[in-house]
């Protein structure tokens, strides 16, 4: 049987500030998200970091947590469970999909472990990041070596890297943004934002700005606007050194200004919706908008679920197992299911 590990970043396992506490201290201690010498990153870390930060985190999580969990949590479950159905029908029998997170819970350690104990040979891992970075694609990359180091019997592995331009990804997006036009009409401009880096990562050799720039060209292409009709962001910088620009809540206030009076935002970046969509952006974002005098801003939800990215996602992922295992078998499967 082939396993297939999904990974998403992770998420607190409630919204108080113990919980976050030990969220941040598993997610900061990671040298691929903090690249700083330990020696002066442990004492801001397990200082003010610490102290203060999980207090105001919890309050974000708060106004954003559903009545089954974190959003990241339940909708990054829910694209497992729609995969994992839509493959049964296809190819019963071949193919199990776990859910890990590469800090808090569910682990990868315990993802890899229930794939093991379902007898599966071969294992794809998949990150739910569209455009690679060192901080998350390679982290993931570096957790899940680190838990094969405990194993005696190494399965094949292969790892996704990402599909920033991949047609299925690309039409996903647009045809989300397409049905929220339909239903709500559209807006003067759309802001698309992407989760931010610190500059120093493009130096050292990061693609993510690049990707970010490549998703956003083929996005406007594919819904046909003009250079008049968008705009592409960076958002939650932390810290004082310098990171990617534009940014969002920035470029939020220079479009209030200029006269722009409404906004349809949306997060390419984040293959479910989080903290970062929900709070930061659909809230937070609207309000520095508002109060710099633009009308509306409004949240275009993460693909999550939604069926047509189900398939679009599954048609990103087939090519990298359906022909590991015996060819014949997936034929067969196909033509039965």
């Amino acid at each position: 049987m082939i396993g297939i590990l999904v990974v998403n970043l992770g998420t607190p396992d409630a919204p108080a500030a113990p919980a976050v506490r030990r969220y941040l201290r598993e997610f900061l201690s990671d040298t691929r998200v903090v690249e700083l010498p330990r020696i002066l990153w442990w004492p801001i870390l397990n200082g003010p970091i610490l102290l203060f930060r999980p207090a105001r985190s919890a309050r974000n999580y708060a106004s954003i947590w559903l009545p089954d969990g974190s959003p990241l949590m339940v909708y990054s479950q829910r694209q497992c469970d729609a995969l994992q159905a839509r493959w049964d029908r296809q190819f019963p029998g071949h193919v199990r999909v776990e859910l890990a997170m590469r800090y808090g819970n569910p682990s990868i350690a315990k993802g890899m472990a229930a794939l093991r104990d379902a007898d599966c040979s071969r294992i794809l891992v998949v990150p739910l990041y569209p455009q690679y970075a060192a901080a998350t694609t390679a982290s993931i990359f570096d957790a899940v070596a680190k838990e094969l180091r405990k194993w005696r019997e190494i399965p094949e592995i292969r790892m996704i890297r990402d599909w920033y331009e991949h047609p299925a990804y690309i039409r996903a997006l647009a045809d989300s943004i397409r049905v929220w036009w339909q239903e709500h009409g559209q807006a003067e401009r759309l802001l698309i934002s992407f989760h931010g880096l610190p500059e120093i990562c493009i130096e050292k050799g990061d693609p993510y700005r690049a990707q970010c720039e490549k998703t956003t060209a083929l996005l406007v292409k594919e819904l046909g606007l003009s250079d008049d009709q968008w705009v592409q962001t960076f958002q939650s910088r932390f810290g004082a050194a310098q990171w990617l620009t534009p940014h969002t809540d920035k470029t939020l206030v220079a479009l209030a200004r200029s006269g722009v009076p409404r906004i349809d935002a949306i997060c390419p970046g984040f293959s479910v919706d989080c903290v970062e969509t929900l709070q930061e952006i659909a809230q937070e974002g609207k309000e520095t908008f508002l109060q710099a005098g633009g009308q509306e801003l409004r949240y275009i939800p993460a693909l999550n679920d939604n069926p047509l990215w189900v398939a679009a996602f599954s048609q990103i992922l087939e090519p990298h197992w359906r022909h590991w295992d015996n060819p014949e078998n997936f034929a067969v499967s196909a033509q039965s299911g």
